[in-house]
């Protein structure tokens, strides 16, 4: 049976984040044939919307109000719980963002609805929707069926396959007011502590620093390498702890979880806190002195030396195969 499935897009520095994207194709999965709406906060949204529909939306619903204009759980809980009533969806997805994980829970307490949370990947079995999440930091996976109700749930960045851009299609977007009142923070202004860069939780490669890269100099190394191959730079908690990178780009059980495609280690111990923020990277490449380090016993490859002898020659090859083939 078809259903009509509610997106929340999420915005980056202006634009819209990939795991938007990706929520799009899960939607589709379970739409089956039925509506997929876009649900877009931003006060810029005329050129946004249109990207949603190019990547799938059927069409776009921009909750407006002066209290949205930065984010804040309330306002966003708020507005969304609006355009639920409004579209009265059988299904309503997001990614497990930062910004995602905050407001799930609370639109499902009120709504009174199950959540599916942290999902990296969907299964439609006729009228079952399957979503496997990861449990025990990781070191196994569950399955969670939804035969009926409200199908409610977030998913991990760069787990579920993008939709292909289609510049043709079209589709509407429909601004509506909305009521948000009885804020308890007010966000006046927002000063960003980095810009640019590649978003760690959807790089395909990351370039990962630990205890090892000994100081904030040594990850400069790193960077080197990560933008030789259009990756991000990560951190494990110990060197955030000891000051060489900031706690932004931590990685770990007390971070960011990451599913690239490529993960380096480098001078990273692997301790079982950070192998539970990216044991679940599709190839991971350990760069550590210590032959016995239990960062070795996840790896797929693994280079026993100092890092600061291996990367740069890393670096160096990466240079050539990568000239002119625009990587």
């Amino acid at each position: 049976m078809s259903k009509k499935v509610l997106v929340l897009a999420e915005i980056r520095q202006g634009e819209l984040r990939q795991v938007s994207f990706e929520a799009i194709a899960a939607a589709k999965q379970i739409a089956d044939g039925g509506e997929v709406v876009g649900v877009l906060i931003s006060s810029d949204a005329a050129g946004l919307a249109d990207t949603m529909i190019h990547y799938g939306a059927d069409r776009v619903v921009i909750p407006e109000h002066p209290r949205l204009k930065n984010y804040t759980s309330d306002g966003y809980t708020q507005a969304i719980l609006q355009v639920v009533e409004a579209e009265k969806p059988e299904a309503f997805l997001l990614g497990h963002t930062s910004i995602g994980k905050e407001i799930s829970a609370r639109i499902a307490s009120k709504l009174k609805a199950g959540l599916v949370s942290d999902a990296v990947a969907l299964e439609v079995n006729g009228n079952e929707f399957i979503f496997t999440r990861p449990i025990f930091s990781g070191k196994a996976f569950e399955k969670k069926v939804i035969k009926d109700g409200l199908i409610f749930a977030t998913f991990r960045p760069n787990n579920i396959s993008m939709p292909d851009k289609d510049e043709s299609r079209t589709g509407e977007a429909t601004v509506i007011e909305v009521e948000v009142k009885d804020l308890r923070t007010i966000v006046q202004d927002v000063i960003r502590k980095t810009v640019g860069g590649v978003d760690l939780s959807e790089a395909k490669i990351i370039v990962s620093g630990g205890r090892g890269v000994k100081s904030k100099e040594g990850f400069a190394v790193l960077q080197e390498l990560a933008d030789v191959l259009g990756g991000a730079v990560g951190a494990s908690r110990g060197s955030c702890d000891a000051g060489y990178s900031d706690y932004s780009l931590q990685i770990g059980q007390t971070g960011k979880v990451v599913t690239p495609d490529l993960y380096i280690a480098c001078g990273i111990s692997g301790a079982i806190q950070h192998v539970a923020g990216m044991s679940n990277s599709k190839i991971i490449v350990a760069i550590n002195k210590d032959p016995e380090a239990p960062i070795f016993n996840i790896a797929d490859y693994g280079i026993v030396g100092d890092l600061f002898e291996v990367v740069p020659m890393l670096t160096e090859e990466f240079k050539k195969i990568t000239v002119g083939t625009g990587v």
